[in-house]
């Protein structure tokens, strides 16, 4: 490492830390698999071992770990444990096994304790809208707390036809008890969504690598070449933006600004320390 820049001493194989997670992240996505098969579907290691909210009956403490060995498919875990090689080879190398274990895991957990909290946010958000809405329930508030909190969790034409049967009899009790039922439920589905994968912590390598090695030029999809420090810097943009537009993909973008996050405190922390 000079001024900046990582220039690699030749190709030295994978380090310890790093291979024993590419294992164990692997025997859990193989493992999680063949069970659901074997069971045909009857026990979902995933019910145990991904991250759910707190609140839902599904959590467990020890879900702040297991959930990052956890992979939803294929796709997943190969672009997480790609990055985790690319990167977390080299900054073992500098750090150390001990020290880069250290800083895998917090940036982690850290990424699932800020994913927390943002959904502790939503849900305290949530319960609001829907406590003014049982003072005056009616189809026109329904339809729009329903849009903005639960895509993806609802089937659209019953909404539709639920919706359109309400406003022909906006004052009918039964159904605006239903449509607080259907609420309830609801909520009750969203905090039991899991999240799993190694992106918190992968994110926090990724900063960690743009830290150390600002000036080091990245190749991206080995089209055009930009520095480290750019990339990471474009990259967390980019995730607050999606984070903040409420886009319905499926990705806790907060808890890879949360790995972000914890690295970069944790690096300020031993630097203060003259740690390296």
């Amino acid at each position: 490492m000079t001024n900046g820049y990582y220039r690699p001493s030749g190709f030295g194989g994978l380090t310890p830390v790093v291979k024993n997670l590419l294992i164990i992240n692997a025997l859990f996505f193989i493992g999680t698999f063949s069970i659901i098969s074997f069971t045909r579907g009857q026990f979902d290691p995933t019910e145990w071992l991904a991250l759910y909210y707190p609140a839902s009956d599904k959590f467990r403490t020890w879900q702040l770990v297991t959930y990052m060995f956890m992979h939803a498919n294929f796709a997943h875990i190969f672009f997480n444990m790609f990055a985790l090689w690319m990167f977390g080879n080299i900054l073992e190398q500098v750090w150390g096994p001990k020290r880069f274990l250290t800083y895998y895991m917090v940036t982690g957990i850290g990424a699932a304790l800020v994913h927390i909290l943002v959904m502790y946010y939503q849900f305290w958000t949530l319960d609001a809208e829907i406590s003014k809405f049982i003072l005056k329930p009616n189809p026109v508030d329904f339809e729009v707390i329903i849009g903005n909190n639960f895509e993806g969790l609802y089937n659209p034409l019953w909404l539709n036809e639920f919706i359109n049967t309400w406003s022909l009899a906006p004052s009918d009790n039964g159904l605006a008890h239903e449509a607080i039922q259907a609420l309830g439920k609801l909520v009750t589905t969203k905090m039991d969504i899991p999240t799993v994968g190694a992106s918190g912590a992968v994110f926090g390598i990724l900063l960690a690598y743009g830290m150390l090695f600002p000036n080091t030029l990245l190749y991206i999809y080995f089209l055009f070449p930009i520095k480290a420090k750019w990339f990471v810097i474009i990259y967390g943009a980019l995730e607050f933006y999606f984070g903040i537009s409420g886009h319905g993909d499926n990705v806790a973008h907060f808890a890879h600004l949360g790995g972000m996050i914890f690295g970069y405190l944790l690096i300020r922390r031993w630097r203060s320390r003259m740690y390296y």
